[in-house]
């Protein structure tokens, strides 16, 4: 079961910084795409569209979004705060693990760069972990693998149509075919397993949240 209970005062203190992080790392990010890609000629629309083409970045949104709707006590389903959880804190572990390495930014970029991959999955992680537990089950896990799953098959099209693909790893062009499913197969595999830990932690907490409600 994934039913829905009101957060305490912690978990609200910790979704406004959250949300106030999340949407200045984010806006700061589309300054700085807009700044980089019109020194090319792009139109707006064409900066819209690479924006929402990372994963990073859409996970962003949807913790913005959870976030605000938490901060202010506005029904946000056990489930969905579960995807949002797993979805940015995976977002944290594969940067850090694939990508980190892989590119210096500097000035602004780094500000962005460690507002959106660092602070954002840390500040999410705490408000969830301030949050009630105990509802969630396996089919919770399935619903939160099916986020970047879902992604995967969005970036393959969006890449097939445009020749452009946001992660290396995820592009048929550098990986093949094989490479590619691999890929694919240990990104969802890795998910299901975070999933499993952070599912386990929710029953670890399950007697401290009524605690956490009564606030």
């Amino acid at each position: 079961m994934t039913a829905s209970l009101p957060p305490g005062r912690m978990a609200r203190v910790f979704a406004a910084l959250t949300a106030i992080v999340a949407c200045l790392a984010l806006g700061l990010q589309f300054r700085l795409l807009h700044a980089t890609l019109s020194g090319g000629q792009a139109s707006l629309a064409e900066v819209i569209w690479r924006f929402l083409g990372f994963f990073t970045l859409l996970t962003n949104m949807l913790v913005a979004w959870a976030a605000i709707r938490i901060a202010a006590a506005l029904p946000v389903s056990a489930r969905f705060r579960f995807i949002v959880v797993c979805g940015i804190v995976f977002v944290g572990v594969v940067y850090s693990v694939a990508l980190r390495s892989t590119w210096q930014p500097q000035g602004w970029q780094a500000v962005a760069d460690h507002g959106l991959h660092d602070a954002t999955p840390l500040l999410f992680a705490l408000t969830w972990l301030a949050l009630p537990h105990g509802t969630l089950g396996w089919r919770d896990v399935a619903a939160a693998a099916c986020w970047p799953l879902g992604y995967c098959f969005y970036a393959l099209l969006r890449g097939g149509w445009d020749g452009w693909y946001a992660y290396w790893f995820l592009d048929p062009g550098r990986m093949g075919a094989s490479a590619l499913a691999v890929s694919i197969v240990l990104l969802v595999a890795g998910f299901l397993m975070l999933g499993g830990v952070l599912m386990w932690v929710d029953r670890l907490l399950a007697p401290a949240s009524r605690s956490v409600t009564a606030e």
